[in-house]
């Protein structure tokens, strides 16, 4: 007669884990094959593509400012950009880089207007038109950028992008909080420090690493999520710190005066009206995403002049919806669907 498998105590699971830890090496990311199109100060932009390609649009993805583009491209199975690229689309991604003390003085018109619209172009230079994905605060930079700049732009697609500031959740009262002195933090620090950013988005959620690490014991034995956690750690440890100039703007403008909601939000002296989006736009937000709530990226939809547009809500939180396996049959063929259709 079989024996009923017996789950693992806590000790076991704890010995198994520090086990394979120790065998485990550095997790490798950003592994797509890809080639770099262009460079400029910090930031390179790549191109990956599929031997034939199905598609006649490519896809340019916009990362978030201050966190790592290989969230996109973060290992066998668990890449977006790899997927993508099987599927037959071209895809180019933008990486931001690591600024240095010199670049406390980049503004939003350098990194959100100059330095976008080059990618654009150069994503369009072979057809003329270029799908944009912007992901977090990438969404909100590509949002701005199309919404001043459309021209070469086939479809828009804001991805866990914050739009309406008035409904961004804590983030939005911490930084309009009186105690909040922006001047001060921007003069003492030059660029805004990634470890200052990255301990507010944890305050958010103080709970996350005792939930992490009981989940870690809990699946110890499973070699498949041990290798995709670790990859998520690394790049959720591995941050950028932001611009100076760009951080001032960024809180003053949109998280304390919600410009882009007022249509008073400008990119390289041009307005950055949301009712002068007329392209295809698709928002997808998260019900349980604590950093961009459904109700700050909905609004994109209510106010863009398209007519082509949709709101797609999906379970999960603000990473884990994006890179898990689950994302593969759902999310991101959602995603291309959306492009093929439009292609």
């Amino acid at each position: 007669m079989n024996q009923p498998v017996k789950k693992p105590g806590p000790l076991e699971s704890l010995t198994a884990l520090l086990s394979r830890a120790a065998r485990r090496v550095e997790p490798v990311v950003g592994q797509t094959p890809h080639e770099v199109v262009w460079r400029e100060n910090k930031w390179k932009l790549m191109r990956f593509a599929p031997a034939v390609p199905k598609y006649r649009t490519p896809i340019l993805l916009v990362p978030s400012l201050i966190n790592r583009w290989y969230v996109l491209d973060l290992g066998r199975g668990r890449s977006l950009i790899e997927w993508l690229v099987a599927q037959g689309h071209v895809v180019y991604c933008i990486d931001w880089g690591t600024p240095g003390d010199e670049d406390r003085y980049l503004t939003w018109d350098d990194i959100g207007g100059s330095y976008v619209g080059r990618a654009v172009r150069l994503a369009a230079r072979e057809t003329g038109k270029t799908h944009v994905l912007g992901y977090c605060l990438g969404g909100t930079i590509a949002t701005a950028y199309v919404a001043s700049h459309p021209e070469g732009v086939a479809s828009l697609l804001a991805l866990a992008a914050p739009i309406d500031f008035d409904r961004a959740g804590i983030m939005a009262l911490w930084t309009r909080t009186p105690g909040f002195e922006l001047g001060p933090l921007v003069d003492a620090f030059g660029n805004v420090p990634w470890r200052l950013m990255q301990a507010s988005f944890k305050m958010l959620r103080p709970t996350l690493p005792a939930t992490k690490a009981v989940s870690l014991l809990d699946r110890a034995w499973d070699d498949e999520f041990l290798e995709s956690f670790m990859a998520s750690e690394k790049w959720g440890n591995d941050n950028i710190s932001f611009p100076g100039a760009c951080y001032a703007q960024y809180i003053q403008e949109l998280y304390r005066e919600n410009r882009l909601v007022h249509g008073t939000f400008s990119v390289l002296g041009k307005p950055a009206k949301l009712s002068a989006i007329t392209c295809p736009v698709l928002a997808i937000a998260f019900v349980h995403d604590n950093i961009v709530p459904v109700d700050a990226a909905r609004p994109l939809i209510d106010l863009v002049g398209s007519r082509d547009k949709q709101l797609v809500v999906e379970n999960g939180g603000h990473v884990g919806a994006v890179i898990s396996r689950k994302a593969v049959t759902r999310l991101w063929p959602a995603m291309s669907t959306f492009w093929a259709q439009r292609d």
